[in-house]
C-alpha cells in the first residue's frame, strides 16, 4: 500500500425530505435539500485534491453517477444502527484495509478546508488522536491510528455531551485538538454567512 492516509466521509443521499431535518424545520424541505446538495460540493472541493485515500460511504444506498467522482473516491455504503456504529464500522474497514491513520468527516461542513484536513493527518504521525471539536458540543472530525470502539459506544449522539464524553474515553492517550469550528445544523448556524443568503431568501425573520 503506497498510502498509509485514509479520509472517512460519511454522506447522506441527499433527498427530498431525508437531510438536514433540523435546519428543514426553519427552511422548509427544499431549501434545506439544495443547501446540504451546496455542503456537499464543497466538501468534494476541499477533499478531491487531498494526497490520501477517500472513502465515500452513503447513507441509504451508493449512487454511482454523482458529485463523488468514482476516479477519486471509493465508494461504500454506511453499516450500522446509529452515528456511532455506522462510523465504528468504517473506521474498522478502513484499519482492516491496512490504513495506518483514519480520519473520519462528515459531508456537511462549511468552515474546513485542505489545510485542515492536511494538520490533522499530521497531527496523527505523533498523537494517538486527533478531534476537531465542534461548537455545539459534538466534533466535525475525528481521527486514530486504531480503533478504539469505547468511541462509539454510550453517546447520545447528535447531543452537546458527545465531545466532552469522548475526550473522556482518550484520557490517557496522546489527544491533539484542532481548531474549534461550527457545523451546520440549524438556521442559526447560516442565517449571518453570506454565501447561503441565496437559499434564504424566502424566510422571514
Amino acid at each position: 500500500m503506497l498510502n498509509k492516509n485514509l479520509l472517512l466521509i460519511l454522506t447522506r443521499n441527499p433527498e427530498l425530505g431525508k437531510c438536514k431535518t433540523r435546519l428543514a424545520a426553519k427552511v422548509g424541505d427544499e431549501a434545506a435539500l439544495e443547501i446540504y446538495k451546496f455542503l456537499i460540493e464543497r466538501t468534494v472541493d476541499f477533499t478531491k485534491d487531498l494526497a490520501v485515500d477517500k472513502w465515500v460511504f452513503y447513507s441509504e444506498k451508493i449512487w454511482e453517477d454523482d458529485i463523488w467522482d468514482h476516479t477519486i473516491y471509493s465508494k461504500k455504503l454506511q453499516k450500522g444502527t446509529d452515528l456511532g456504529e455506522r462510523m465504528k464500522n468504517a473506521f474498522s474497514e478502513g484499519f482492516n484495509a491496512g490504513f495506518k491513520n483514519v480520519i473520519i468527516i462528515g459531508s456537511d461542513m462549511y468552515h474546513l478546508n485542505p489545510s485542515d484536513l492536511e494538520e490533522a493527518f499530521a497531527q496523527l504521525e505523533n498523537h494517538d488522536f486527533v478531534v476537531g471539536p465542534a461548537q455545539d458540543g459534538g466534533y466535525y472530525l475525528l481521527g486514530m491510528k486504531s480503533l478504539k470502539e469505547e468511541l462509539f459506544q454510550q453517546k447520545a449522539w447528535g447531543t452537546d455531551t458527545v465531545l466532552k464524553d469522548t475526550l473522556k474515553d482518550i484520557s490517557n492517550f496522546k489527544v491533539s485538538l484542532l481548531e474549534e469550528k461550527n457545523d451546520i445544523d440549524y438556521y442559526e448556524d447560516i442565517k449571518d454567512i453570506k454565501v447561503f443568503e441565496p437559499f434564504l431568501k424566502h424566510i422571514k425573520e
